[in-house]
């Protein structure tokens, strides 16, 4: 029989099931937060409990938020008529880190993968097509991951925004294919907003 602490076992598979933590990583982090003073444990605890409690999808972009609409919709300064059509909320934040795009974002909360049997309906495509027509927009930058998903997904929106008589652009191929947003650095992902092309 192996040793075995359940209330243990019980953390180690809930940091398992946290994105990019294999099992072993999962047991150092619990053995860590073991280590740790009740206090810090206690204020990790909260700091989650809040976020989960708090923190909501903008009702224009379905970014996350903790007040709606979020602070880039909400700002007058911002370009409104200019859009950037990405997956994941941590691609907005990586787009930012540039400080080289003054538009809003629209997140559509994944990708076209009928593998996983995620269609248009399961994305913010509706929402968007709204926004388009709505806010009177000139141009759609799609800023999807240069995977084969990334590129379905950008193909299919490019599909649905030229007869609308509005710009669809792709980022340039600044980045590595098959690499995702959230990691690249800022200058790679400054270039490739600049070098942004029509599809």
């Amino acid at each position: 029989m192996v040793y075995q602490i359940q209330s243990l076992q019980k953390l180690v598979d809930a940091l398992h099931r946290l994105p990019g933590i294999g099992p072993k990583s999962a047991e150092r982090l619990a053995y860590y937060i073991l280590k740790t003073n009740k206090e810090e444990v206690i204020d990790l605890a909260e700091a989650i409990k809040l976020a989960k409690e708090s923190i909501r999808y903008c009702s224009i972009c379905s970014n996350v938020t903790d007040f709606d609409p979020c602070s880039i919709c909400a700002n007058e300064n911002r370009d409104h008529t200019q859009i950037c059509v990405v997956e994941e909320p941590f691609d907005v934040i990586a787009l930012e880190k540039t400080k080289g795009f003054k538009g809003v974002y629209h997140v559509l909360l994944g990708v076209l993968s009928p593998i996983e049997g995620i269609g248009p309906d399961d994305l913010k495509i509706k929402e968007l097509l709204a926004r388009i027509e709505k806010d009177k927009v000139t141009e759609v930058i799609i800023a999807t991951n240069p995977n084969v998903e990334g590129e379905a997904t950008a193909m299919y929106l490019s599909r649905l925004i030229k007869p609308l008589g509005v710009k669809a652009a792709r980022i340039a191929y600044g980045l590595p294919i098959g690499s995702s947003l959230e990691f690249a650095d800022e200058v790679t992902l400054g270039k490739a907003l600049e070098g942004r092309k029509e599809i």
